[in-house]
């Protein structure tokens, strides 16, 4: 079941966070120390929090047997015609169960009900399985960016609603 979390929800959400987007930094090489702005790593009640209250964000989790097992957020960029996917995500042990198509699923849904046209996310570029997985969703690439406080590329993908 997915739904809406409320404030008293995030501390979950944030260890849900953490551990999936870890499995994304084992694999690649990432740690505190040379990505410390990475997800898995930058990740706090406070950032949460602070997406809530300040940006507006919605945040919803997937509930299995009464645990969160996915999450994710949604912000309006755009006055509301686009949106930005972020933090989409399944802990590993609930992986490959569709929870992950589940809630991108459900993004579209909310997302296309509150006006939006066109959905926006970022990737880590050299994550090849993840991009594809993305482009078999119906997203299409659109361009890279490099940043000095990351050792990986970060990938941009759209898909109109």
């Amino acid at each position: 079941m997915i739904k809406r979390i409320g404030k008293d929800e995030i501390p979950e959400c944030v260890e849900v966070i953490k551990s999936s987007f870890k499995t994304v930094a084992d694999e690649f090489g990432f740690t505190p120390e040379n990505a410390p702005r990475f997800t898995a790593f930058a990740t706090t009640v406070e950032r949460l929090e602070y997406q809530i209250d300040v940006e507006n964000r919605q945040m919803y989790a997937n509930y299995t047997d009464g645990k969160i097992t996915g999450y994710y957020s949604l912000v309006a960029l755009e006055e509301g015609k686009e949106f930005e996917l972020s933090n989409l995500c399944v802990l590993p042990e609930y992986r490959h169960k569709q929870i992950g198509k589940s809630l991108l699923d459900d993004a579209f849904e909310k997302a296309k009900a509150l006006g939006c046209s066109k959905m926006k996310i970022g990737i880590v570029e050299e994550n090849k399985r993840l991009r594809k997985w993305y482009e078999e969703n119906g997203f299409a690439h659109v361009g890279t960016e490099k940043f000095d406080f990351f050792p990986f590329t970060c990938g941009y993908m759209e898909k109109q609603l």
